[in-house]
């Protein structure tokens, strides 16, 4: 995700929601692009999962931060009561449809046992002694729970640094959000691991891009869409912020960091995410006071208007340290569930 911007006080943060919700978003509509007419099969079904849950779980989850540099000690990873079930569980009772879990973040650990990386579930010798596969406890969660399955996949970027409070250690190299065994080769490493993830799992209903956009790989993002493609044509692919549809098989609005919604008159598949905890925090974070969460409210108002700009709106509800969607979160999801249910 994108950096954390500076946090309003409370009150303003209010009213600037409500001025959003009743005129749109502040900053100038984004493109359509295709109309509906043109719309394949998929992203016309895409269209009509409303409401979906999003998963920021990996080691950041235990190092206190969104933004993992892939130096800190895969030992402090300990969901000692992970359950996937769990997270579906809690997403039908909310009355989502499709859940979408980050598989590889900043840190650059596959959440699965990669035959291209040693940076993968293995490190996390805490949790099932290295040998856990949580992208498989997921997606079989997910189709346990009749949900769509939707898997994160975090392109190359700058990542670590002071600015981050994860600088390398002296002497180590920048890994720029992907294992060492990527050096030299982004492109071509990302390929071998994103093939693993759409081989392997069975049917992917959305595979979601971050930093697709990137200094690194984003001049041949064209090809690599092209070659996910290849590998399950039916499968959604979202790629973070992008604003048409040749880019991206959907529109795509991180609302933390612009605070933008599609377009009032949108015709084509959109997608809102956000995070139910403000200050734009993705990964688990202690709640201390009411103003660390989105009031149930604001959240089921953004669905609202999202869903009747042809948008699904993806909220991130991020699990514990003890791999369960818990507490003050949790809560205040239900509330939610109970709000739209009225």
């Amino acid at each position: 995700m994108h950096a954390t911007p500076g946090i309003a006080p409370r009150g303003l943060v209010a009213a600037f929601l409500a001025i959003a919700l009743a005129h749109g978003p502040v900053r100038a509509d984004a493109q359509t692009g295709t109309p509906a007419a043109g719309l394949s099969g998929q992203q016309r079904d895409f269209m009509t999962w409303r409401f979906g849950l999003f998963l920021h779980f990996n080691l950041a989850t235990f190092s206190g931060t969104d933004w993992a540099g892939g130096y800190e000690d895969p030992l402090l990873f300990n969901p000692a009561r992970l359950d996937c079930s769990q997270w579906a569980d809690a997403a039908k009772e909310a009355g989502m449809t499709y859940m979408v879990l980050t598989a590889k973040h900043t840190e650059g650990i596959a959440l699965w046992r990669s035959a291209v990386t040693t940076r993968d579930m293995r490190v996390f010798r805490r949790y099932r002694g290295g040998n856990g596969d949580i992208v498989r406890e997921f997606v079989d969660a997910c189709r346990a729970h009749g949900l769509k399955v939707g898997l994160y996949y975090c392109f190359p970027g700058d990542y670590s640094d002071e600015e981050h409070h994860n600088a390398p250690p002296t002497g180590k190299p920048d890994l720029h959000g992907l294992p060492p065994e990527a050096s030299g080769d982004f492109d071509g490493f990302m390929r071998r691991e994103l093939a693993e993830l759409l081989r392997n799992y069975g049917p992917v209903d959305l595979l979601w891009i971050d930093q697709y956009a990137n200094k690194y790989t984003g001049s041949r993002w064209p090809e690599m869409l092209a070659y996910i493609r290849s590998l399950q044509p039916r499968c959604i692919v979202e790629a973070n912020n992008a604003r048409n549809l040749v880019e991206s098989d959907v529109l795509s609005f991180e609302y933390p960091w612009r605070s933008e919604l599609p377009a009032r008159d949108n015709t084509s598949p959109a997608e809102v995410c956000d995070t139910i905890q403000t200050g734009a925090r993705w990964f688990w974070s202690e709640v201390r006071q009411p103003s660390d969460l989105q009031p149930a409210s604001a959240i089921v108002a953004k669905i609202r208007v999202c869903n009747r700009r042809n948008a699904n709106y993806l909220l991130d509800v991020p699990p514990d340290r003890d791999g369960l969607i818990s507490g003050p979160q949790l809560e205040r999801l239900r509330e939610v569930g109970k709000l739209l249910g009225q």
